[in-house]
């Protein structure tokens, strides 16, 4: 019996040997053709020595030592990192074919399996994303139609903080409801009350996913997810609350198929649920209920959380910068007034507004790393061999923190994106949610955020007005993580009154 034992030992050991060594030999073979990198270790890659609760100071560091290119191991698979705009500029736009792939995440893979426009590839992603576009610009995405929808949801929103009296609160759910209703409105035709259980059971998932999504684990999950999946662990959560927003677009698409009209579509399901019966008898076809379902959630998280949280950053900046909401407030009494409501052909004559909305989206630095690219396609960049299918990690934080480009990178200054006339200047160095094919999705929805601020700035100013405080010595929140994948404030308390004699002060509360 122990003779046994001896020998099952022996062979477990011969065959562990013998993975660590195909292990290096063939790291060995693909470094000389990958960028250079830190030395990984057997199985686990550079994992234990990366700082995954402050990953972007560490990509800094690996870019004094190895360049604006260079190659990491997260587990066994290696990814190859941009750091720094000439790298990205090259990689995003004017290779852009070459990298339009969307790299893995398994957390999200698990539950997505390929499907919808963030993290699709290949025909599937490109008929998905090729629809939306059309069906979404066909809405009035980007036009007047939806810039009409965003006021009045900015006026829904006003009156809603409004009526928290003056008590200290934390406005992320308030601040949620209004863009997650813009999006309604478009996918559904419909809008929630901000009371509504289902409106808010919904935002409730979003934002605990946002939460655990930037967590240490799941950085760890997504580099061994054959062997995390088994485990314990804040994932299973993660995919609970998945499935729960999954039924709730389910509840929504079934009650469009019981009153569909083929000849008069309403909204974005509509349009989906007409060119599935369109293509039905196509076995190849991408309009199916189940990339519907993931369609829809991506349009959810791409359209909500982006808006929200910068909603969220944006009035504590200018809470804790009064004389650039009072500059700001300014050229908006002076360019809009109190008899309308602000319109997207009034930005060229907003220069000081558009800086600030811009500088909002540059400090915070939404999306540090980008979503995951890869390659679709060996190729060769900056005189090194990068595979077909290699994961690439893009640093937008080396651009938007840029000490160039942007002086004294880590203050707010609306000034970065003002020239000495004071008109608005661009910089090609702004990419806040990526660029290229890939970020195309998002451009609209960008437009939308933005014009959600304006017009939410505007009825502050129209409809009260409202004082918004904290306590003037309170500082900025930080943000909860300095995660991998998506920044949010921490916990903070304003007050919103309609008493412009109010004295601020500041409440922590459990954010």
């Amino acid at each position: 019996m122990q003779s046994a034992s001896m020998d099952l030992f022996t062979v477990l050991a011969i065959c562990l040997s013998c993975l660590i060594l195909l292990f290096l030999w063939n790291r060995s073979y693909a470094q000389g053709k990958l960028p250079p990198g830190p030395t990984p270790l057997p199985v686990f890659g550079n994992i234990l020595q990366i700082n995954m609760k402050n990953f972007n100071e560490s990509l800094r560091k690996l870019a004094e030592v190895y360049g604006p290119v260079f190659t990491v191991y997260l587990g066994t698979r290696p990814t190859v990192v941009l750091h720094g705009y000439d790298a990205v500029k090259e990689a995003l736009i004017d290779r852009g074919e070459e990298f339009a792939g969307r790299g893995s995440f398994p957390v999200i893979d698990y539950h997505s399996r390929g499907l919808g426009i963030v993290f699709s590839n290949g025909e599937i992603w490109k008929d998905t994303r090729r629809f939306s576009l059309t069906v979404l610009r066909n809405m009035g995405m980007g036009k007047k139609t939806i810039e009409d929808r965003i006021q009045e949801e900015a006026l829904c929103l006003v009156e809603a903080l409004k009526k928290t009296n003056a008590s200290p609160c934390n406005p992320s759910l308030l601040l949620g409801c209004a863009p997650c209703n813009v999006i309604c409105s478009v996918i559904f035709q419909s809008r929630f009350e901000y009371s509504d259980e289902k409106l808010l059971t919904l935002l409730h998932y979003f934002n605990e996913n946002l939460r655990i999504i930037s967590t240490t684990w799941i950085q760890i999950y997504n580099a061994f997810p054959y062997l995390m999946h088994y485990l314990p662990g804040s994932h299973n959560e993660f995919f609970k609350n998945f499935t729960e927003q999954k039924k709730f677009i389910l509840e929504q698409i079934k009650e469009h198929q019981e009153s569909l009209d083929l000849s008069n579509p309403r909204d974005f399901i509509d349009y989906f649920l007409i060119k599935m019966e369109k293509e039905k008898y196509n076995k190849q076809s991408v309009f199916t209920m189940d990339n519907l379902i993931i369609t829809i959630w991506d349009m959810f998280s791409a359209g909500t959380e982006t808006t929200t949280t910068t909603l969220k950053y944006g009035l504590l900046l200018l809470l804790k910068h009064p004389e650039v909401a009072a500059k700001a407030q300014e050229e908006i009494d002076r360019v809009v007034g109190r008899e309308r409501s602000p319109c997207m052909q009034d930005k060229s004559h907003m220069p000081y507004m558009d800086a600030v909305i811009h500088e909002i989206q540059r400090y915070i630095d939404l999306v540090p790393n980008n979503l995951p690219h890869l390659v679709n396609q060996d190729i060769k960049f900056r005189g090194y061999f990068i595979p077909k299918g290699t994961a690439i990690v893009t640093s937008l934080t080396s651009l938007l923190h840029d000490d160039k480009e942007f002086p004294n990178p880590h203050q707010f200054d609306p000034g970065h994106f003002l020239d000495e006339s004071g008109n608005f200047k661009k910089s090609n160095y702004f990419m806040p949610f990526s660029a290229g094919k890939q970020a195309s999705f998002f451009s609209l929805y960008i437009q939308g955020s933005n014009e959600m601020r304006k017009s939410f700035a505007w009825r502050l100013h129209w409809a009260g007005p409202i004082v918004i405080c904290m306590r003037p010595e309170a500082p900025l929140p930080k943000s909860r993580k300095k995660s991998v994948c998506w920044r949010r404030p921490g916990p903070h308390g304003i007050v919103f009154t309609t008493d412009p004699h109010f004295t601020a002060f500041h409440l922590e509360t459990s954010g």
